[in-house]
């Protein structure tokens, strides 16, 4: 392919186009395939389209999610922080998807300690009960949304149930994380900003009032355990729990629902394997892998070069220079899995980077894991005739990557 084949291919990953956006797969295929990194002239961006580069770029520690620890804005000719999205830059300021060592390596030290895989398991009663109670009322209607009706209010009430915040709040916390992550698109309109910014400071508020409420009132909760939690003399402050609380639910309720929504679609469109986790061939377990890689919730993750001489297949990266992997690009690729566009529920592949990698790997991983689980073993053996209502339409945003809804009919 030459350099004006190449341009032209690069032009048609556009996250501006309906269609592109719809079905990305076989443009960032084409471009897999065509070459492992690209300059986007666009966005100013390296991006790395293969999964062993991707994988790679992940884990070195030459390159980091933020560069402010290290450089100030003007030493890298960046322009400072837009002072109208002061609420969503302090959102930002203690988020452990934005914290480089040795911040990260403290606070996600300190949060582990009440996050940990054997803590999560042990809320599985609590996790499979708010299954069936959330899909019950579904199973008696014509059709449903899967997404509106199920997996968005379940996803909340799990993290609400766990952090300690009321149920009766979901709501507003659904429409604070909706507004705030698109503010993580390539492209983002200043009324998409405004009412971004607004939405942080509403939860940066809310969620200052729950933790004074929970020092004057411990209880049981994860929200409590992270104003209580200490390690070698050190605590959370107030601002570091209110941003953990609210990465949180925004990262794993977003993460949950789409992973769901995407997967479910999947499993509609590919009968036969859905047809094997009901007849109990494939468990819920191991298909839910196959969901999250084969058309992945997240699609792009970025880190900054920090230091000289470092190369992502023989390209230069010059420090203060971003590099974006393409997650769908990458966990289609044939150099790492075998027939990777054939959506398969028995590959149980957990090496795929729909969690990301690296010490930025996702905390919350196995609470996903666990509510995918359960929600897909519920639909499994409660309505395995289960089918399409109505042909679903993907949200307007790359990055991010979900369904406006998925209209079903229960089948029972």
């Amino acid at each position: 392919m030459n350099l004006s084949e190449l341009d032209d291919l690069i032009a048609r990953f556009d996250v501006g186009d309906p269609d592109f956006i719809q079905w990305p797969y076989p443009v960032l295929e084409e471009l897999r395939e065509a070459t492992p990194i690209f300059h986007d002239e666009r966005t100013g961006q390296w991006v790395v389209t293969r999964f062993a580069e991707s994988y790679e770029t992940l884990r070195d520690r030459r390159l980091g999610r933020a560069f402010t620890h290290r450089y100030t804005h003007a030493e890298l000719g960046k322009p400072e922080p837009d002072p109208r999205w002061s609420r969503f830059h302090e959102h930002e300021q203690w988020s452990l998807l934005s914290l480089e060592p040795p911040d990260h390596t403290r606070l996600r030290r300190l949060v582990s300690k009440v996050f940990t895989p054997r803590a999560v398991e042990a809320m599985r009663p609590m996790v499979e009960g708010l299954a069936d109670e959330i899909l019950a009322p579904c199973l008696e209607r014509d059709s449903f949304d899967l997404l509106a009706d199920y997996a968005q209010p379940y996803s909340v009430a799990v993290i609400c149930t766990m952090l300690g915040v009321p149920r009766a709040d979901t709501q507003a916390l659904l429409d604070w994380s909706h507004a705030i992550v698109k503010m993580y698109e390539l492209r983002t309109t200043d009324e998409v900003k405004v009412a971004a910014d607004r939405a942080a400071g509403e939860f940066i508020d809310y969620t200052r009032a729950l933790i004074a409420e929970k020092r004057r009132s411990p209880d049981d909760s994860l929200l409590s355990a992270l104003v209580a939690v200490e390690d070698a003399g050190e605590s959370l402050t107030e601002a570091e729990i209110t941003s953990t609380a609210m990465v949180l639910l925004e990262a794993g309720h977003e993460a949950t629902v789409n992973s769901l929504g995407n997967g479910m679609r999947a499993m509609m469109l590919h009968r036969g394997q859905w047809d094997r986790v009901t007849g109990g061939e494939v468990s819920a377990r191991t298909a839910i892998e196959e969901m999250i890689r084969w058309d992945a919730p997240l699609q792009m993750f970025e880190r900054w070069a920090l230091e000289d001489d470092i190369e992502i297949a023989g390209q230069p990266i010059p420090v203060g220079d971003e590099v974006a992997m393409l997650f769908g690009a990458a966990n289609r690729d044939p150099r790492r899995f075998d027939d990777p566009t054939r959506f398969d529920v028995a590959r149980g592949d957990t090496a795929h980077i729909g969690f990301g990698g690296g010490i930025h790997f996702c905390i919350g991983a196995p609470l996903a894991r666990l509510e995918l689980e359960a929600s897909l073993d519920r639909l499994a053996r409660t309505m395995p005739g289960v089918d399409l209502a109505a042909e679903p339409t993907f949200h307007p945003t790359f990055v991010i990557r979900g369904l406006t809804a998925l209209h079903l009919t229960p089948g029972v």
